[in-house]
């Protein structure tokens, strides 16, 4: 008997590494129910169940209630013993490791919150959204000059019918970096390549600091006002001492003037200008020149378009009738060009096919006098020469398609060569 008291139970209704979920202010019950050998004649075999939470010992109170309750088999050779904790969770202290003790054996069940077991799909959730809105803004600083011109050239607005004349007044010292990089880089892109039309002057914009009625006028007949910047520049008289009020001059005759410096001149400057257009930025532009604006697609271009008027686009309806059926294209122009096929044109009496009668020249005058006696033989060969010279072929020029022919625009053949 002794052995069989020693014997350990057996849980019936709690097992190891179960969870059981519940939300903050939920309650659940826990149910121990294990089964022992029982003697009537050896009380040691007889014992009670204990509940601990994280390893220590809980009873019956506010948080915790216990139930118990026992029986027996027929011949009560076993004895059953049933514990029921049940839990009001409040708060976070009141989950846990919850364990069943009899006769050092135990039972072990785990208490979580509801949901809390999905926290790594949160913490995957939020990464994703973390890396998507830097995955934004590396494209927004990447293309945001891009969108802006997109936006600008399908819903912006034309500045047309306003009476000016050009696009912009482009103002320069004759300096000779400023006027290698007004007509050799500024003026030719922007006109060749976005069709802007700029009216350039090299002079003292504000020699008195007072602007003159030529400037006011030339100033008006141009939608932006363009400054170069540059060192040279700024070594100017009205920019020397006081640059500040010229700057409100030209504030007022020009909305949101632009001016472009060189980064490598701005970075040496200690210039008073410096720190005043950084002051007055929300009324002007400022873009730096570098050496990654060489490049047609640079930031600087597309900054630069962004602050100039938006151009409209003309189709060209009209053309050169000879190549008006080679889609308005002038063929020396174009990739591969039939002119430089100098073979000779394989149909001469006509690219139809349609030969019409032969209009002769009037006959010759003859005259009412007398006169000597020609040599016939030279008579006769005069008269041929000269009635094959008269006997244009003038009927297929109005049929003959100049566009389809190969050697209208060829300059020069190979036999020439």
């Amino acid at each position: 008997l002794e052995n069989q008291c020693d014997t350990p139970p057996q849980f019936l209704s709690l097992t190891n590494e179960t969870t059981v979920e519940t939300q903050i202010g939920g309650e659940v019950e826990l149910n121990c129910t294990v089964k022992l050998l029982y003697s009537q004649q050896f009380n040691w075999c007889d014992s009670s169940i204990q509940w601990l939470k994280d390893g220590n010992v809980i009873g019956n109170g506010s948080r915790y209630k216990i139930t118990e309750s026992f029986w027996y088999n027929n011949d009560a050779s076993e004895k059953f013993l049933s514990s029921l904790l049940s839990i009001n969770s409040t708060g976070e202290q009141d989950y846990g490791v919850f364990t069943c003790l009899v006769k050092n054996a135990t039972a072990s069940t785990t208490l979580c919150r509801s949901g809390s077991a999905s926290h790594v799909v949160g913490v995957l959730a939020a990464l994703g959204v973390i890396l998507a809105l830097l995955l934004v803004v590396v494209l927004y600083v990447k293309c945001r000059l891009n969108l802006k011109l997109w936006y600008r050239d399908k819903y912006g607005e034309f500045e047309i019918n306003d009476g000016k004349l050009y696009d912009a007044y482009v103002s320069y010292i004759c300096a000779a970096d400023d006027r290698k990089f007004v007509n050799f880089i500024l003026k030719p892109h922007l006109e060749n390549k976005y069709s802007y039309k700029l009216h350039l002057d090299d002079s003292e914009i504000l020699p008195n600091l007072e602007p003159s009625a030529e400037l006011i006028m030339n100033v008006s007949r141009c939608r932006r006002l363009i400054v170069i910047l540059s060192k040279a520049y700024l070594e100017q008289d009205w920019c020397t001492n006081n640059f500040r009020e010229g700057l409100w001059r030209l504030l007022e005759l020009s909305k949101r003037p632009i001016f472009i410096m060189f980064e490598s001149q701005y970075r040496e400057l200690s210039h008073p200008a410096i720190p005043l257009l950084k002051e007055h930025k929300k009324d002007l532009t400022l873009l730096l020149w570098t050496s990654k604006s060489m490049t047609p697609l640079s930031d600087f271009w597309k900054e630069l378009c962004l602050v100039l008027p938006r151009k409209m686009m003309y189709k060209c309806t009209m053309g050169d009738p000879q190549t008006q059926r080679q889609d308005d294209k002038d063929p020396m122009l174009t990739l591969n060009p039939d002119y430089l096929d100098c073979r000779l044109d394989p149909d001469p009496e006509g690219d139809l096919g349609v030969r019409g009668p032969i209009y002769k020249g009037p006959p010759p005058r003859v005259s009412a006098l007398p006169s000597a006696m020609p040599d016939t033989s030279q008579s006769t060969e005069s008269q041929l020469s000269e009635a094959q010279r008269l006997e244009i072929d003038i009927s297929d020029l109005g049929l003959r398609n100049y566009a389809a022919r190969t050697d209208f625009y060829c300059l020069v053949t190979e036999e020439d060569i």
